[in-house]
């Protein structure tokens, strides 16, 4: 596959996956008709790569997109360590022929902030009017952008550079897959009790082998034995919601989340709202997501290394690879 291939499949699949439905096409046509009016100066400035891609998070950061991918160094964080990393293994004989993260790097990390307003969506969707899942948003999205400002966000992508290494992030795009494949895990489950949900992720390969390493699922609000409701799976998004959100999600009739990592100030407000909180881990559900995305380019005939912190599993094989 071309690099520019594994970024449109990436893309197509992140559609695909995304609650939004037919609103992503409304959005997309609303910024073409913004690019159209600009002047030649703003169109310059402007990142023309999201004209067809909504994930502000998902972005080539080196190459043309002409380059012949072969084999990929994935992981979760790929950083200029493991950049570094990459290019020792092209020393000793080792095919590398691109980096694939899944946080974001350069500019995909510098414009995280856009694509939280997703957000609202997932709101939306739990019960929350949309109107204000917008409102609580747009302040947790400020908020993020100014956050962000000071990071070094072009230092791996430097690195990338210079090692002549084409380079890659898939944030969202891995986290709708993620998403999707969970909730379709709970539709089919008969789920009562939080502990039920605590068996069903236990039923999944990355979470048992992320709980072999100590980072697999852990109830950090309520308790297994109180009755989960309505499940609320808050793995897409950029990043933390509002803190504000959990009453909102409280009064839709949301009883369980179920989530990555949360700030402990949240987690605070989820117990106010006796909201019943499950994190799932990091390293394995963005694992789970990304490798739902590696198996459709591994079936391309690329080859997948996986490093930092990667639980790789193959879904037609459905153990990890080490």
């Amino acid at each position: 596959m071309k690099l520019a291939e594994i970024y449109r499949l990436a893309v197509q699949l992140g559609k695909d996956s995304d609650i939004r439905g037919n609103y992503l096409q409304y959005l997309l046509n609303e910024k073409q008709k913004q690019f159209e009016q600009m002047s030649a100066e703003d169109k310059y400035f402007f990142d023309q790569q999201s004209l067809d891609n909504p994930f502000n998070d998902t972005r080539i950061l080196v190459g043309n997109g002409e380059e012949e991918i072969k084999s990929i160094l994935c992981g979760i964080d790929m950083e200029t360590q493991e950049l570094l990393l990459a290019d020792r293994l092209r020393e000793k004989g080792r095919r590398i022929d691109m980096v694939l993260a899944h946080h974001p790097e350069g500019i995909a990390e510098a414009e995280l902030h856009a694509v939280m307003q997703m957000q609202a969506d997932m709101l939306e969707k739990m019960g929350v009017p949309i109107n204000i899942g917008e409102g609580l948003m747009a302040s947790r999205m400020s908020e993020v952008r100014r956050g962000r400002m000071p990071l070094n966000h072009q230092r791996a992508v430097d690195a990338a550079r210079l090692l002549d290494i084409p380079f890659m992030c898939t944030h969202t795009v891995a986290d709708n897959l993620g998403s999707r494949f969970l909730h379709g895990r709970l539709a089919e489950a008969e789920v009562v009790t939080v502990d039920d949900i605590m068996d069903l992720l236990l039923e999944i390969p990355e979470y048992i082998e992320a709980r072999k390493l100590k980072a697999g699922p852990v109830i950090i609000a309520g308790n297994g034995k109180r009755r989960a409701g309505k499940i609320f799976v808050k793995f897409s998004g950029g990043t933390a919601t509002s803190e504000k959100a959990y009453e909102q999600l409280a009064r839709a009739g949301v009883g369980t989340i179920i989530g990555m990592h949360m700030p402990e100030k949240h987690r605070t407000a989820a117990r106010e709202n006796n909201i019943n909180v499950i994190i799932a881990g990091h390293m394995a559900s963005d694992s789970l997501g990304m490798n739902l995305l590696l198996d459709e380019i591994e079936t391309r005939g690329v080859e997948i290394i996986p490093c930092s912190g990667l639980i790789r599993v193959k879904r037609n094989a459905d153990t990890p690879i080490h």
